[in-house]
């Protein structure tokens, strides 16, 4: 019997990580999941908030460095951690897992090996007024036994779910409203510290 390990999203997380990639959407974007793991007869890891990182320095190590430390301080303290990485390329139609996406999701399954890897499906985004469908439009990676990134479900042994199951719904409301125009990501917070990266007033 194939171990199941269940990576479930709470809708503001998810919801927060496709609008910033929305507003950037000639750029690659990436953020981070924060949540927590749980064992059992199925391992769950839960993402309950997510954290929009950059959209022009990307792959610039320093300002990373930066920011995993402030999110890991300020998230420890609720006793949440942060558990995967979200990447969005530049192009449409470019479902590649790239090199930027691969290291810095390395990085973080050093310190956790169930890190969960988001790469935004843009197609299945774009299809979702029409689609009406209630699944992620994200893709899950995660390391398998030779420690390489692979999408999740060609096993059956990884699912990823939303916790809410209308989330969707929400999201195209927030689309429809062109709410990503309030999103602040860490590019916004170091050119402007009174820009706050934590996004308290999104859900509002």
């Amino acid at each position: 019997m194939v171990n199941e390990t269940i990576y479930s999203i709470h809708q503001n997380a998810y919801i927060k990580l496709i609008l910033h990639a929305s507003k950037h959407r000639t750029c690659a974007v990436n953020g981070v999941l924060i949540g927590s793991v749980s064992g059992g007869s199925s391992e769950s890891v839960e993402i309950v908030d997510s954290v929009p990182l950059f959209h022009s320095q990307i792959a610039l190590l320093p300002p990373l460095e930066i920011a995993l430390i402030m999110i890991e301080e300020y998230y420890n303290e609720k006793g949440l951690g942060i558990v995967g990485y979200f990447h969005a390329n530049e192009r449409f139609n470019d479902l590649e897992l790239g090199v930027v996406a691969k290291n810095i999701g390395d990085h973080i399954s050093k310190y956790l090996p169930q890190a969960a890897l988001f790469l935004l499906d843009n197609q299945k985004l774009g299809d979702l007024p029409k689609a009406k469908d209630a699944s992620p439009v994200v893709q899950l990676y995660t390391k398998d036994a030779s420690r390489s990134w692979k999408i999740a479900g060609s096993d059956g042994g990884i699912r990823l779910t939303l916790k809410e199951p209308s989330a969707n719904i929400i999201l195209l409301d927030f689309m429809s409203s062109k709410k990503w125009n309030d999103i602040v990501d860490f590019d916004d917070h170091l050119d402007d510290i009174s820009k706050d990266w934590l996004n308290p007033e999104l859900f509002k």
